[in-house]
Formats: structure tokens, C-alpha cells, sequence
């Protein structure tokens, strides 16, 4: 069933997150958080074509738009190609105070997160990340980086979380390989552990394979973010899962004068 959208009024102190984030490059390309409902209806036409045509994802929502229950409570950070106006890249956020108005975090539903519960206050969960295939480019990325680091900013959030997903095409070996390697390196402290509702590693996978990273959580590493621990398997995206942690204070130099600005 499609979930209605409801598009919340700004309070005076929340006009400061709706203010424009162009960034023009090369292809001319804008930046900026949805204002109206068809806007975000934009971004998810652009997520259900890259998740349901490109991935095969079984997704809730109906129309040729990928939409869920969290949608009504997120902000959504949207590129636009300023030549065609096509929305060709998207993030949804989704802010501490909205997280308690939707009942939690997208993320509880894959990972318990009791660990980072005292956090919470202080943290914005990232998802639904896209871009269009003709877009997919470092640029196009570094944009959407850009916008959200300054979304966190503002409004002086401190830890952004999310799920970076591996394909399981193979059935989970290839993930499971990467796991076992990152977990080397990137593994959080005991203290930011989460623990996953629905287990991929088991005894049947092979951890020895070598993985190529993904581009999205290569990134989110080369940031300075964790994998807070084991990854999930999602069955209606047939993805692993890792839990994704970047604290701000945690981003590498090489980066922070060029997002933190």
C-alpha cells in the first residue's frame, strides 16, 4: 500500500535545514533538502529504479516509487541536474527528534542498538542512498557528502549512522569475506557493538574470498566511520548489511576542510 506523505510545517529554528545547498561542477548540479511533496516523490522514483529495476529489490510502494513508512519523517536531500532539473541522486535523513516520532531508528528494525542508545540525542541516521546510473561519479557523491555534513552542522548533530549494503548474489560469501576483512581495521569499540536481528555469518560461508568494497562503504571508511559489528541479511533488498558509524569529531583531516567548511 502506498504510504501517504506528510510534509511537516517549519518551525522558525527548522527554516535554517530547507536553505539552499547548491554546489555547482561540471554537469551543473544542485544540492538541496525536498521542500514539497513532489519533490520527494522525485527521490523515490529515482530509488525505485535503481532499487527495484537495477537490484530487484521488493520494495512496499506502488506507482514506480519506492516508498515506506519512514519517508513521512525523514528529510530528503536530493542533486538535481540544474540543465534537465532531473533529480539524479538522493540521501534521506532522518534527525533524533523524527527518530522518536517514528517509533525508532530505520536501523532498529536490522540491528539491535541498545549500545548506541545513549547517543541517540546526538545522532542522524542516513539511508535510501542512490544515484543515477549516468551520474555515478565521485562528484555526484562528494555533493551528497557535502550536503549532509553541513545538514549535521546546523543543527550540531555529532554521529551519523546507516546500513552499508554488500550484494548477496552469491549467497552471502562475497559479504561475508568483506566483513571478515574490514572487521580487521574498522571494527567499533566494544562500546558502539551492535548485534544483528537476523545473522548472515554462519559456518557454510566462506570468509577467505577476495572482495572488492563497495564504493559507498569504502568511503564512509576512508571518512574515518566504523562497522559497528556482524552484518544482517535483509531479505526484501537481498543485502548484508553492516552497521555504519561516522562520529564527526572522528573524520579524517584529508577530508574535513573539504566537508566541514
Amino acid at each position: 500500500m502506498l504510504v501517504k506523505q506528510r510534509i511537516r510545517p517549519l518551525s522558525h529554528s527548522e527554516n535554517a535545514k530547507h536553505i539552499d545547498l547548491a554546489v555547482p561542477n561540471q554537469r551543473r548540479l544542485s544540492i538541496n533538502l525536498a521542500r514539497t511533496q513532489v519533490e520527494i516523490e522525485e527521490a523515490q522514483r529515482l530509488r525505485y529504479k535503481v532499487f527495484a529495476e537495477e537490484m530487484g529489490a521488493q520494495l512496499l510502494g506502488t506507482g514506480g516509487l519506492d516508498v515506506d513508512g519512514f519517508d513521512q519523517y525523514c528529510d530528503h536531500l536530493i542533486v538535481r541536474d540544474s540543465d534537465t532539473n532531473q533529480v539524479i541522486g538522493t540521501y534521506r535523513i532522518l534527525s533524533p527528534s523524527a527518530a522518536n516520532e517514528a517509533g525508532g531508528y530505520y536501523s532498529a528494525g536490522e540491528f539491535d542498538l541498545s549500545r548506541l542508545s545513549h547517543l541517540f540525542d546526538r545522532t542522524v541516521e542516513v539511508g535510501r542512498a542512490c544515484v543515477h546510473q549516468n551520474y555515478r561519479n565521485g562528484g555526484t557523491i562528494t555533493m551528497l557528502w557535502a550536503g549532509l555534513a553541513k545538514y549535521m552542522q546546523i543543527h550540531n548533530y555529532e554521529y551519523m549512522i546507516g546500513c552499508g549494503s554488500v550484494s548477496m548474489y552469491d549467497g552471502g560469501h562475497a559479504a561475508a569475506s568483506l566483513y571478515t576483512k574490514l572487521a580487521d581495521d574498522y571494527l567499533s569499540p566494544l562500546e558502539y557493538r551492535v548485534f544483528p536481528r537476523n545473522p548472515l555469518l554462519n559456518p557454510a560461508l566462506r570468509t577467505d574470498m577476495q572482495v572488492a568494497c563497495p564504493p559507498l562503504i569504502k568511503g564512509y571508511l576512508r571518512l574515518g566511520a566504523y562497522i559497528c559489528g556482524e552484518p544482517a541479511w535483509d531479505p526484501y533488498f537481498n543485502t548484508a548489511d553492516m552497521l555504519v558509524m561516522l562520529p564527526l569529531s572522528k573524520i579524517n583531516p584529508r577530508y574535513a576542510a573539504h566537508f566541514l567548511k
